[in-house]
Parts: structure tokens; sequence; C-alpha cells
């Protein structure tokens, strides 16, 4: 389906498991395998305890500024890094919103909903979806960017990242899968030097709490409090809360570290493998640093539908700005789970090659 402005923005990769998909190998969400691990689940079923009582968000809202070296008036604690977008979206009054694409479309989507006229910079394949800041226009008083980006995998240069930032100017970049990147090399969030900038960040795809919705926004005070005045009240569940002070705690951050590199290690291993497949017309973006890849091939909508047929699920790209028919995002797996799309894929391209 398209909009008029274009591509469905509001789909996404969870509608290729629901219902019939529901027993397909899943490829298409970015939500780390095998998680939430067990002892973030007692954590959170600890908290069911205390229901009866209203949340109380001080106490990981303290924890997220500790984490980053904030002070706690720089925090906002939100149902998701999705909710941080509708509350941009409310609470900011801007003139020319600019977001970059291809990238998670719910900023665009949210801004539209707010009767914003959104600008789109559509980043190009043929430079592997580079940020030139040039692109932006110098009077756009709201930027959007994904870092890594969703679905290009692309991680920019923070050094180019700040070059978009001005006095007059909100720049949000999304570092929802910030957490997933070896080091977090190129990471804003803690940053304080930069002007108006605002950085999203999301704790459910390392835990796989995307059912639970665990977020917050990194700004300045004054943007915080803009965004708090659009919240309902009482925003994050007290489970949440719970599941944000363990997931910011050291033994998560280690955790989440050898997570990181684990999947950098798998994703190496899928991409060798995949080069296999040039042959066939395959192309990979690179070089892929998120916990995902973006892949173009001829006739991508039919690939797509013959490997659900084989029993795996994929992110179609075309909804996605600046993308179109001829590509498809991957989540990275465990290598035995890897070579089993990748066979899947093979047998498809080389039958229909």
């Amino acid at each position: 389906m398209r909009t008029e402005a274009g591509p469905d923005l509001r789909h996404h990769g969870d509608a290729e498991v629901r219902d019939a998909g529901a027993d397909l190998v899943d490829l298409a969400v970015n939500v780390r395998a095998d998680t939430p691990p067990r002892w973030l689940r007692e954590e959170i079923a600890a908290s069911l305890t205390t229901l009866a009582a209203y949340p109380d968000g001080r106490a990981a809202r303290a924890a997220v500024a500790q984490r980053h070296g904030l002070p706690v008036e720089r925090v906002l604690l939100t149902a998701g890094a999705a909710e941080a977008f509708v509350l941009l979206a409310r609470a900011l009054q801007v003139r020319r919103p600019v977001v970059v694409h291809p990238q998670f479309t719910e900023p665009e989507a949210a801004l539209r909903d707010a009767g914003y006229a959104v600008e789109r910079v559509l980043l190009s394949a043929r430079d592997g979806f580079r940020l030139d800041p040039a692109l932006v226009p110098e009077d756009a008083d709201l930027v959007i960017v994904g870092n890594p980006t969703n679905p290009t995998s692309v991680l920019h240069p923070a050094g180019v990242l700040t070059q978009l930032a001005r006095p007059g100017r909100t720049l949000v970049v999304d570092e929802a899968f910030m957490d997933a990147v070896p080091g977090e090399r190129e990471a804003l969030a803690g940053r304080t030097d930069v002007p108006g900038l605002v950085v999203l960040r999301s704790l459910t795809k390392t835990w796989g709490l995307a059912g639970l919705r665990v977020g917050y926004v990194l700004a300045p005070p004054e943007t915080v409090t803009a965004l708090q005045r659009a919240q309902p009240l009482w925003p994050v569940s007290t489970p949440a809360l719970a599941a944000t002070r363990a997931c910011v705690a050291p033994r998560a951050l280690a955790e989440a570290a050898h997570a990181a590199h684990r999947t950098a290690a798998d994703r190496a291993h899928l991409l060798t493998a995949l080069a296999e497949l040039d042959p066939y017309g395959l192309k990979v973006t690179g070089p892929a640093e998120a916990p995902f890849v973006l892949l173009e091939l001829p006739d991508a909508h039919r690939v797509r539908h013959r490997l659900r047929e084989l029993g795996y699920a994929v992110r179609r790209g075309d909804t996605f700005p600046g993308l179109g028919p001829d590509w498809l995002r991957v989540a990275v797996r465990d290598r035995a789970t890897m070579a089993g799309f990748v066979a899947a894929l093979g047998k498809v391209l080389t039958q229909e090659g």
C-alpha cells in the first residue's frame, strides 16, 4: 500500500510474522533472538507485586542518567523510542522538518500526523547511503537521522552528524541500535556540547522487550520539559521501569557488549556466505554495522514470497522512502539459522536466475 506521501510509512517488520507468518523463521524483526534473558525476566516479574501503586520513574530515570553520565534533567523515559517521535511532533514548534531517508519511518509518520509537511533527504545507494551534511537544507529547524540506520545498516561518523547541528535547529539522532555496535562507536549519547542534540535510545532490540515498550530520550533540559508536557500521566509502566533499571546496570551493559561482538562476528559470517550469491545479482549494502543487512536483488518481491514458502520471513524494502521493490532487509541471527537462510535464498535465486 502507498499513501499520498509515497510508501506505507506504517508498515513494519512485525507484519511479516503475524497470523500465517507466525511459524516462519523470523528474519524480519530486528529484535535479538533468545531474549529477554532469564535474569531480566525475573527482574520484571518481581515488579508485578507492586502493580497496585502508580509507576514511579525516578529511580529508572536516575539509572539512565548515571549510565550516560548526565544529570537527570536531561533524561526522559518513554514507552519505547517510537513514542518519542510522537512527542517530538506534538511538542516542538518547527517550520521546516527534514527526515534523512532511508530510515525508520515512524518519525516522518508522526510528523505528518501532527500536520507537518515533511521534507525528505534521500541518500543514495550509489555511495552506500553515506550522509553528506550539505544535502540538508540550511534553514531546516528539525533534522532526524538514524545511526546506525535502519534499514541500511550504515553507521555514520559522529563527526559527520555533528556537522548538522547549529543554533536554532533540533538534531534528532535515533540510536535505537547503537548498543548492538561494538564499543558503541560514533555514539552521541551523553554529549552535551552539540547544540540542539536529541538522542533516542531503545532497550527493546537488544533485550527482546518489544512487547513491553522501553526507551528514553537524552536532550537539553528545556526539550525534556517540553516533551514531558506532551506525555500522558504515568506513561511508562512499572514493569517497564524495572526493565529500564536492569538494562542500564553494569551487568547488563557487559552482557550487551558481549552480544554486540557476537552479532558482529555472525554478521561477518553471513556476509561471506552471501558473497557466494553475487553472480545471481545479489548486492549487500556495506559496510554493515547493525544487527541486520540490506540486500538489493532483482525481483525482490517474488523472492520474498518464495522465501516464505521455504519457511523464512524477511522485511520488504519498498515501504522505506528511497528504496523500492528490489530491496530486502534481513536480521542477523546465529550461524546455523543464517546457513539455512542462505541455502534457501540460493535455491530461490538459482531456480529463478
